[in-house]
């Protein structure tokens, strides 16, 4: 995780009464999704209502940061000033629910090495208030939870 001084949100952020919290809580290395207590959906992007059944009975919740590149681009052109081509630029399937893809940075590995159904797990860049998710390989996939504990 890298520091940078506080300061508005970069440019490619916009934080709202609703997302505020995604782009805040990796202050602790935990990323949160939005969840509907009522039928227990994960929502992204975050919103005031379940566009499921309706309900405002919505919290963010930690998930495990572990996913899967669905897709990704490699981009040569310096679309957003401060990110130096080369880049890859990905959706991210989260675990707990592959229609959540999160649209986040592939780092600690070369452009040419990444490929679809890669696994991955989340790491944080902080820029003052702000925790950027990022997403790098999975080196070891982790035991299951039940067999973690034996």
């Amino acid at each position: 995780m890298t520091d940078a001084t506080a300061g508005p949100p970069p440019r490619f952020i916009s934080p709202s009464a609703e997302s505020d919290f995604y782009w805040t809580s990796g202050a602790d290395g935990r990323l949160r999704i939005q969840h509907c207590d009522d039928c227990d959906h994960w929502i992204h992007p975050p919103g005031p209502v379940c566009p499921f059944c309706h309900s405002r009975n919505l919290a963010p919740a930690p998930v495990s940061g572990l996913g899967t590149v669905a897709t990704f681009t490699i981009n040569h052109k310096e679309w957003i000033p401060g990110f130096a081509p080369p880049y890859v630029f990905a959706l991210v399937e989260i675990d707990e629910d592959p229609t959540i893809r999160l649209g986040s940075n592939i780092v600690g590995c070369g452009p040419e090495e990444v490929e679809i159904g890669m696994r991955v797990e989340v790491e944080f860049e902080a820029n003052g208030e702000w925790h950027v998710p990022l997403f790098h390989p999975l080196l070891v996939e982790p035991l299951p939870v039940e067999q973690a504990k034996d």
